[in-house]
């Protein structure tokens, strides 16, 4: 059951069939409950999507939730609904059931602040460090965040240096993270927390991490590998027994049958190392 709290003409309140009503951040919204049925293939993209979008945001809380709250305010919206949106829309790559980040294109912030430039990245025993041109005012605050993608997680400094400084070491928590991925960005934050500079991709490090599409493939490969490393010596060794000449026996063609299957089916597959 719905209710119209405000008269039969005001905002409903409540189930109504298969449909909800209720009130969020000032918005009357209406969403539809119940068995959805088969989903189109667009369904499916839209969903996986959101699903990589959310991963992401989920490991950079900690920053979107200071380096988008400007922008946030005064709207219906919060930093956590502003960077879901901008990531979803802009910073994903590939087609689905290959939908993954594209963190070259990842934005974190938006703001009227002179932006970083000249930017560099260098490993350090224990750490990265950064630097940045010191052009604009002394005092603003830099904002850090490396990305882990392996790991799913972030490094994030909101109040890591001074503009002026010109550079900042960012130690890491684990000396593991300095040999995997590293996706780098930036933001300067004025030091009234009034005004923000859109935010700059530092770089990467070490490569960029595997898609999960990337990791399938791989393992897909060891495993018809496998099989066929045990197969061909299997045949070789009865081909030599036999003095070159294939076996006369139906286990041998089935075995020779196998063998050059998997061994064109190696020459084609995704994933071989290197």
């Amino acid at each position: 059951m719905a209710k119209a709290a405000n008269g039969p003409l005001g905002a409903l309140n409540g189930k109504l069939n298969n449909l909800v009503f209720y009130t969020l951040n000032g918005q009357h919204i209406c969403r539809t409950i119940g068995d959805p049925g088969k989903p189109s293939i667009h369904q499916l993209a839209n969903r996986q999507a959101m699903s990589v979008t959310m991963r992401l945001v989920k490991s950079i809380t900690e920053f979107i939730s200071v380096s988008f709250d400007l922008e946030a305010q005064g709207t219906v919206k919060n930093a956590h609904n502003l960077a879901t949106s901008y990531l979803k829309k802009k910073a994903l790559k590939g087609e689905y059931p290959n939908i993954s980040v594209d963190y070259s294109k990842v934005e974190l912030s938006h703001g009227t602040l002179p932006g970083a430039t000249d930017l560099k990245i260098e490993k350090r025993e224990q750490g990265v460090q950064v630097s940045w041109n010191t052009e604009g005012r002394y005092d603003d605050i830099v904002m850090i965040l490396l990305c882990h993608p392996l790991q799913k997680s972030a490094t994030s400094r909101i109040n890591a240096s001074r503009r002026d400084a010109g550079t900042c070491f960012i130690a890491l928590e684990y000396e593991g993270y300095l040999d995997e991925p590293i996706e780098a960005y930036i933001c300067f934050r004025a030091a009234d927390g009034k005004e923000i500079s859109d935010s700059a991709y530092i770089g990467n490090l070490n490569g960029a991490a595997e898609t999960e599409e990337e990791i399938a493939e791989k393992q897909k490969y060891a495993q018809v590998k496998q099989r066929f490393d045990i197969l061909e010596v299997d045949y070789l060794q009865q081909l030599k027994d036999n003095w070159g000449n294939p076996v006369d026996s139906k286990a041998f063609r089935n075995l020779e049958k196998e063998y050059k299957v998997l061994k064109n089916k190696l020459e084609h597959l995704p994933g071989k190392p290197g």
